[in-house]
């Protein structure tokens, strides 16, 4: 059983050691904030924001110009997210190795949402969020080190949890802005806003540790520094398995939610007004369900000691939504669709956490190896752009949309759909792979 301990104390005097006492419930409350914060600053414009711009900008190839603009965003976020981990692992400043990324993530994203608000094509466009999604995987690869870095093993579960409602909290509450301010520059605006205000707390008190003398990291040298970001499926093939379920999950979760938008829309029929309040009840709805399974099914995991069961039933339930929007497209069906989803995903997001952090090759380089990891995250934001804008344009140039006795049918939305389920089944396979976590 853990104790509080502060971080100074004999138990966690260094760094790189393993956590064994529990961090007081102050500072889960203040990186939760800092996670809504930041969360919300990559999906109010994900799910509303760069939609709504896209199609301002062009209204005859909306579809292709948020494509290109969510791809090489997500590009970016591939390459930044290790790098910065890796630059988080190796920071010497007496204030930590994880703040103070966190503190130039926050204002850099800001700086990047205000250039968002003013951009009138598509080329600042696709600089201001790429610009966003370089600064925010900085703060995203500090802040989700901070985890390995001061909890126990027996506890991630639970702060993966919270994290995970976190997360849904800043989904929900980024869309809400994005519904909610009347134009898409407020609405960048607001969320750069709220992104620093709720980042302010863990930045006064973020209890982060700096390097002692005798862990400060080799002279830095580039060619070392580069080859360290391949991670030997061989020597570490648990490593491997998670990071290819996680690609899995991630892609058939893209694949269901940057273009819902625009499914609303084209396949259910909703003008773009009401297609937007529907993403936000959508995505609120996926949110309640979330919080309601996230805390309870971690702390299960860590009680029962295993990860891999539920990171299983989580795919299933979460393909079954996907399976649901591709077959039965009505308002209902999307409904039930984010019930669904909001109860796999809620599963997934606790106990993958807690999964993930115990097959990470060592503790010097825990940043860089979850920004690994995390590529896993970011890599479908760029693949499914493009896989799902060729199977909407090839598949509805053969069928398109079909209406009979007045219900509607995507023959290319459907499509998309049956390919998230796909990807969501095999990544619960896959997970079966895992060999030194039960």
């Amino acid at each position: 059983m853990t104790t509080d301990l502060p971080p100074g104390s004999a138990l966690r005097r260094s760094a790189l050691a393993e956590p064994a006492a529990n961090p007081p419930g102050r500072w889960i409350a203040f990186l939760t904030l800092t996670s809504i914060g930041l969360w919300a600053g990559f999906f109010g414009p994900i799910q509303v924001l760069l939609a709504q711009q896209a199609e301002a900008i062009d209204p005859d190839h909306k579809k292709v110009v948020l494509a290109v603009v969510l791809g090489l965003g997500a590009f970016v976020s591939v390459v930044c997210n290790p790098v910065f981990g890796a630059f988080s692992d190796r920071t010497t400043l007496r204030m930590g190795r994880r703040v103070p990324w966190v503190i130039a993530g926050a204002l850099g994203g800001a700086l990047s949402l205000l250039l968002l608000a003013v951009a009138d094509n598509v080329v600042v466009m696709a600089l201001g969020w790429c610009g966003v999604q370089a600064t925010l995987n900085a703060m995203l690869a500090a802040v989700t080190a901070t985890v390995p870095d001061q909890v126990p093993v027996g506890e991630r579960g639970r702060v993966g949890g919270i994290l995970a409602i976190a997360q849904t909290v800043g989904v929900v509450g980024g869309t809400g802005i994005a519904s909610a301010t009347g134009s898409i520059a407020a609405g960048y605006a607001v969320t750069a806003v709220v992104l620093l205000a709720l980042t302010v707390p863990y930045c006064l008190d973020s209890r982060d540790l700096a390097l002692a003398p005798d862990e400060q990291p080799d002279p830095f040298d580039w060619g070392a520094f580069l080859r360290s970001f391949w991670i030997s499926p061989r020597r570490h093939p648990d490593f491997a398995w998670a990071w290819i379920t996680r690609f899995l999950v991630n892609l058939g979760n893209a694949l269901g939610l940057l273009y819902l938008l625009y499914y609303l829309q084209d396949a259910i029929g909703f003008t773009s007004d009401q297609a937007a309040d529907r993403v936000f009840v959508l995505t609120a709805t996926y949110a309640a369900v979330l919080m309601a399974t996230a805390v309870s099914f971690g702390i299960w995991s860590d009680r029962s000691g295993r990860r891999k069961v539920f990171v299983i039933w989580s795919g299933v339930v979460g393909a079954c939504a996907t399976l649901m929007l591709a077959v039965v497209q009505t308002w209902p069906a999307a409904v039930v669709a984010a019930v669904l989803m909001g109860i796999g995903y809620g599963i997934y997001t606790s106990v993958d956490f807690a999964l993930i952090t115990q097959v990470l090759p060592g503790a010097e380089d825990r940043a860089k190896d979850l920004g690994v990891i995390n590529i896993a995250n970011a890599l479908p934001q760029v693949a499914a752009p493009p896989i799902a804008a060729v199977i909407l344009l090839t598949v509805e140039a053969l069928g398109g949309v079909t209406e009979t006795n007045g219900d509607r049918f995507s023959v290319g939305y459907c499509a998309v759909y049956a390919s998230a389920f796909v990807a969501a089944i095999l990544g619960s396979v896959f997970v079966t792979r895992i060999r030194s976590v039960p």
